[in-house]
């Protein structure tokens, strides 16, 4: 049976209902070391840093609120500046030094693992 077959009696409507379930997971955790500079700019981070010893960490989790807990424990553990975090969409973006974000995303990932008993996915680096 193809797509249109299912439509076939149903007046050719067809009805997509979306939700957002908070699973109390951390789904991406990503640590992008030494970035191009132009990554920067596209994401309108700090430009006055030092591209060669930098490094940019991503967080996505969920419920999105766990966002404003992850911000606290990073910049806490480790020197690293906060380059986004929305409450919304449970985005959280942190730099500084490559060992720094490192640092801070353990930290984080600790925190929401042992803590607030989230699943949580291994630490990428690219």
């Amino acid at each position: 049976m193809d797509f249109k077959d299912m439509l076939e009696g149903q007046d050719n409507k067809l009805r997509i209902v979306q939700e957002l379930v908070p699973g109390r997971q951390v789904t991406l955790a990503h640590i992008i070391a030494a970035p191009d500079e132009v990554l920067y700019q596209k994401l309108g981070l700090n430009p006055d840093i030092d591209y060669s010893k930098s490094a940019i960490g991503i967080v996505t989790m969920s419920p999105s609120e766990t966002a404003i807990i992850a911000a606290d424990i990073a910049t806490k553990s480790a020197g690293v500046d906060l380059g986004f975090v929305d409450r919304f969409s449970g985005t959280l973006i942190i730099t500084g030094s490559i060992s720094e974000v490192q640092s801070a995303m353990l930290a984080l990932m600790k925190y929401v693992s042992e803590t607030l008993h989230f699943t949580v996915c291994q630490i990428t680096k690219t």
